[in-house]
């Protein structure tokens, strides 16, 4: 009985797994950037660099067996109108993967940055066609609608120098274009319809990650801090400052794996801030950076705690 019930387990285990690779992947690379500009010890990005790598291939080695005994499952998983957006973690977490090697292992890097890349392209087409030709209802949308949009993004920010600039202007034209059509639905949906499912209030922390990464892509490709690169930057800031005036939303709320959600934005918005403070050099950047880098990692081991928690009490991978 319990070995059948470990078999069911899998059938159920999500593709929203690989949220847990994007937080430790935004995790490592905030500890890495301040080892770089805050003078934090390189060894702290090194050990999260190999522990994300290892949290990676077992995730995708579970899922790939979900894959091959459980088809349909997948199949049913890719089909659906919200857990359609969190395949294309598995994307962000090779691109993510890809960032985190390029100063040290630029051929690792490109090890993930290729197939991510086309993967990710893949994964785009494919949601945006899912949207367009089957009905989508209004409470289906939600800011994991933003997951696919994010890594189109984040391919410049790892691509620098293994391709041509104009490609890399591609992708990042078209996060930023898909990024203001679809915060506008989903603005819409939250304000004018029924509240979020308590299960996806985390996923509001996503609305922080597509101008903060936008800035740190804008800034790897042209190396200029313009009016564009600033607008970008303080909108980040401002959902930043609006989630946290919001604290009381998710104090209280059950633990879903889409707690996750919380990690990768704010570990964005950490770069981000190091990023102004190593172009700026003011007090205010300086301090902001070292609040974001601190509060990353207070929210990573909250929700470590709570995965492992609810890993231990068997309430993970079950069916809903």
């Amino acid at each position: 009985m319990e070995n059948g019930l470990e078999i069911n387990r899998l059938k159920f285990f999500p593709v929203m797994m690989f949220a847990i690779v994007m937080g430790l992947s935004g995790l490592t690379i905030t500890y890495q950037k301040a080892a770089l500009w805050l003078n934090f010890p390189s060894s702290i990005g090194e050990i999260f660099m190999y522990l994300t790598t290892a949290v990676f291939l077992v995730v995708l080695s579970i899922y790939a067996k979900k894959s091959l005994r459980y088809k349909m499952a997948v199949v049913n998983e890719f089909s659906h109108p919200v857990r359609i957006n969190f395949f294309a973690a598995i994307s962000i977490s090779m691109l993510m993967l890809s960032i985190i090697y390029k100063e040290q292992f630029p051929l690792i890097s490109a090890i993930f940055w290729y197939p991510g890349t086309f993967l990710h392209f893949y994964l785009t087409m494919y949601t945006i066609s899912f949207w367009i030709n089957k009905n989508q209802q209004i409470d289906h949308s939600n800011p994991a609608w933003f997951i696919p949009i994010v890594g189109n993004l984040l391919v410049p920010v790892g691509g620098i120098g293994f391709v041509d600039i104009d490609i890399l202007i591609y992708f990042f034209s078209v996060g930023i274009f898909f990024w203001i059509i679809l915060f506008s639905l989903i603005l819409n949906r939250i304000i004018f319809h029924n509240q979020l499912a308590v299960k996806f209030m985390p996923t509001l922390f996503i609305l922080i990650a597509p101008p903060a990464v936008g800035f740190i892509a804008y800034y790897k490709m042209f190396e200029v801090v313009d009016t564009f690169a600033l607008m970008l930057f303080n909108l980040a800031l401002f959902f930043t400052l609006l989630v946290l005036f919001m604290y009381k939303n998710f104090i209280k709320i059950k633990f879903f794996i889409s707690w996750w959600a919380f990690v990768f934005p704010i570990a964005a918005m950490a770069i981000s801030a190091m990023l102004m403070y190593h172009i700026k050099a003011s007090l205010f950047f300086e301090l902001l950076s070292y609040v974001m880098v601190a509060a990353t990692t207070i929210i990573v081991l909250i929700v470590t705690y709570q995965t492992i928690v609810h890993i231990v009490k068997k309430e993970i991978c079950i069916q809903e």
